[in-house]
Order: structure tokens, then C-alpha cells, then sequence
């Protein structure tokens, strides 16, 4: 059988191809044939929100970097929500003053960017604020795309993982990597002390030693016999354990660490991965110090933005269910609500409690030109953080 070629070795698209507006839908490039044969080429101001939230009231906006990435050089302004930024539904997160003819087959990739990354941030904080200051660490990349795993992991870090598996993702955040020991070395080296020793002999020492303790034997013997086996070397050990093979992981966790506990190994912390989501994690943070998430984060629902044409030629126009003109939203610095206005009709007070307010949609891009420096992940997680509610 032939190979594919290695221009196209695997089933994804090329930055340059994202840049030419090809990884678009047909409708937009024919959309652009029309606009080009008619001669019509009037400036629209765009507009991105959702209506509805798959969970919760609110949502974590992110992907904006990417957008302002494949926007500059373009003729074009763009303001946004910056990265990291809570938004509720039906509120403007971005904004678009462009010339729509060429503007047009972008939108596909718009939406892309900022659809799948704002739903993998949003279910990290979801499941952050379920842990209640336990570190969840993103091991999620495995279930999608290799292409991808770097966004996935970023808007993952973005909504408050402590860390994250993939290496190169890690790389491309300026983390390190976080790890534990898989099921297939102690499967190959024949038992879980056999692998922790030989993990402890050669992976450098920086590395936090955690022991896998659920692959062929009980739980809590494995865990003792990788405690007595590293000591104060060990820093945690790893319940990995299917419910389809034995029961309740809380259960099972409790008598790892009573076993720990009794035997002088108090300061061995437990790390819990494993199908887990959200409304599972409440109960397990009785007894676990930090949990390592897949698929609940990484194949996190999408947040369903849309993009519309709110503005032509500087009149307000929009499509049925749509409210037309440009819109700037806005907070009060004393009472916290939240209010959308026309960018004609600046507002001036809070209009529940006069106080001061603060325009939330910034200008990132004129004419193509970026204005604004772009936070590096670290400070915007640091930022999502202490802006998180409490409680889901």
C-alpha cells in the first residue's frame, strides 16, 4: 500500500492553510465569490456570544490569542474579552470591524478557535472549584488528536490544571511535565515495586516518585509495599482502580490511607485518576490530595458560539433573534452587575447602583495591528484563579 505523502502525513491542516481561509465552509468562499463578481465590499462590525451555556451560568472565554495570531497584518480591529475571562450567555465576547468580502472565510476558523478551547477552560475550572485547592493535573491529551493536544492542554493550564501530561504541550507552555507510572511498565517489568525502584534508579530526582498500586494486586498492600520500599523518597501513590473491577473508590481510598496512616506513612499523599468528572470529585476530596483528569476535560462539551453581523456601512442590522448594533459589555466595580450597551451609548453608572463601571471588551487589534501585549499563560491562570467563584 502506498504511503501518504509527507506534505500530508496525517489527517490535519496546516497553519498556512488556516492563514489562506481555506479550512473554511463552502457557503463563505462562495459567499466571497459573490461579494467579489457584485463589487460588493461594505464594512460590517461581527459580533461572537453564545445563547445558551451547556453548564452552569457562566462560562471561561479562551482561544482569543489564536484569533488575534491569525488576524494580525489583516485590515481589520478587533475587541475582545481578554483571555481567561468570565462571560455569562447572550453577552458580547468579541467584536469584529472588518470588510466582510474578505473577512468571510474566517469565520470558520474564528469559531473554531474560540468554540473548543472556551469549553475545555470552563470544565477545568468547573472541575477546579469541585477540588476545592487540590491540583488537577490534565492527562487528557491520549483522547484527541495528537495535533491538537497543545491547545487542548493550554486552555486546560488556562482553567487552573496545576499542570499537564503532554511534552510537548508542557514545552510549549514553559512547564514542566507532570507524570506518574503507567500501567504498562509495571506490566512489563512484572510488579508495582519492580517498576518504582527502577522509576526511583533512573528518572531524574527533580521528579516527584508516585507509585501506581492498583495493577495486580489489593490497593492498600501495594501502596505499603511501595512505601516501605522508597520511604521518604515516595510522594504519593496513585489510585487508578476501574469501578467496573471492585466497587466504591472512595472506599478504597480510605483504607489506602488508613493503612498509610498506621503504619507511619502519613505524609504519603493520595493521587486519584481515573473517569473522573466533576460531581464525582466532592466526595473523594475527603481523602485525596490531588487528581489527575482525561476526558472529562479534554472532550469537554464545546461552548457554542456564534458569529453575526450586527452592523453594515455603520447601521445597525442583524438577523431574526439577534439584537443589532455594536455592543460593549460592562461591570460595576461595586455591586458586580453586569450590563450591555451600544458602543454609541457609552454608559455611564451602573444602572442598579449608579456606581462606577469598567468596559470589558478591550481593543486588541487596528487595522490589523496589535495594541495590547498578550499575558503569558501563567499569569492569566494565576488571573482565572482569584476570579473563580467559590462553589459551583
Amino acid at each position: 500500500m502506498k504511503r501518504r505523502s509527507k506534505e500530508r502525513a496525517f489527517h490535519f491542516t496546516t497553519a498556512a492553510e488556516i492563514r489562506a481561509g481555506q479550512v473554511t465552509d463552502v457557503y463563505f468562499e462562495r459567499t466571497r465569490q459573490i461579494l467579489t463578481a457584485k463589487k460588493i465590499d461594505k464594512h460590517v462590525i461581527m459580533e461572537a456570544r453564545v445563547k445558551k451555556l451547556p453548564q452552569g451560568d457562566w462560562g471561561l472565554f479562551c482561544g482569543v490569542h489564536e484569533a488575534i495570531e491569525l488576524f494580525q497584518g489583516m485590515p481589520l480591529d478587533l475587541w475582545a474579552l481578554p483571555e481567561g475571562s468570565l462571560f455569562q450567555a447572550r453577552e458580547p465576547v468579541l467584536l469584529v470591524g472588518c470588510r466582510y468580502r474578505e473577512f468571510s472565510v474566517y469565520e470558520t476558523a474564528l469559531l473554531g478557535f474560540l468554540c473548543q478551547a472556551s469549553g475545555i477552560a470552563t470544565k477545568a475550572a468547573r472541575c477546579v472549584i469541585a477540588a476545592q485547592g487540590r491540583p488537577i493535573y490534565s492527562f487528557g491529551a491520549r483522547r484527541m488528536h495528537p495535533a491538537i493536544a497543545p491547545m487542548i492542554e493550554r486552555a486546560a493550564f488556562i482553567g487552573g490544571c496545576a499542570g499537564v501530561a503532554s511534552v510537548v504541550a508542557a514545552r510549549l507552555l514553559g512547564e514542566e511535565p507532570v507524570g506518574t507510572i503507567p500501567h504498562a511498565l509495571i506490566l512489563v517489568m512484572g510488579d508495582s515495586v519492580s517498576a518504582t525502584l527502577a522509576f526511583d534508579e533512573v528518572i531524574d530526582k527533580s521528579v516527584k516518585r508516585v507509585a501506581l498500586v492498583d495493577t495486580f494486586g489489593d490497593e492498600k498492600f501495594e501502596a505499603l509495599e511501595n512505601a516501605e520500599l522508597l520511604d521518604s523518597n515516595i510522594y504519593a501513590v496513585r489510585l487508578d482502580t476501574p469501578s467496573s473491577r471492585r466497587g466504591d473508590m472512595l472506599e478504597i481510598a480510605r483504607e489506602v490511607r488508613w493503612e498509610l496512616d498506621i503504619h507511619g506513612y502519613e505524609n504519603v499523599k493520595i493521587f486519584i485518576s481515573g473517569g473522573l468528572d466533576e460531581d464525582l470529585i466532592p466526595p473523594l476530596n475527603e481523602v485525596a490530595d490531588a487528581y489527575g483528569m482525561g476526558t472529562s476535560i479534554s472532550n469537554a462539551r464545546v461552548i457554542d458560539f456564534g458569529l453575526d453581523i450586527v452592523e453594515v456601512e455603520g447601521d445597525p442590522v442583524a438577523k431574526r433573534g439577534k439584537e443589532s448594533g455594536a455592543k460593549q459589555l460592562y461591570a460595576c466595580k461595586v455591586c458586580g452587575k453586569r450590563t450591555i450597551a451600544l458602543f454609541t451609548r457609552p454608559l455611564k453608572a451602573c444602572p442598579a447602583c449608579r456606581g462606577k463601571v469598567e468596559p470589558k471588551l478591550v481593543q486588541f487589534l487596528k487595522q490589523g495591528r496589535l495594541i495590547r501585549e498578550l499575558p503569558r499563560p501563567q499569569e492569566i491562570r494565576k488571573r482565572v484563579l482569584s476570579q473563580l467563584p467559590k462553589e459551583l
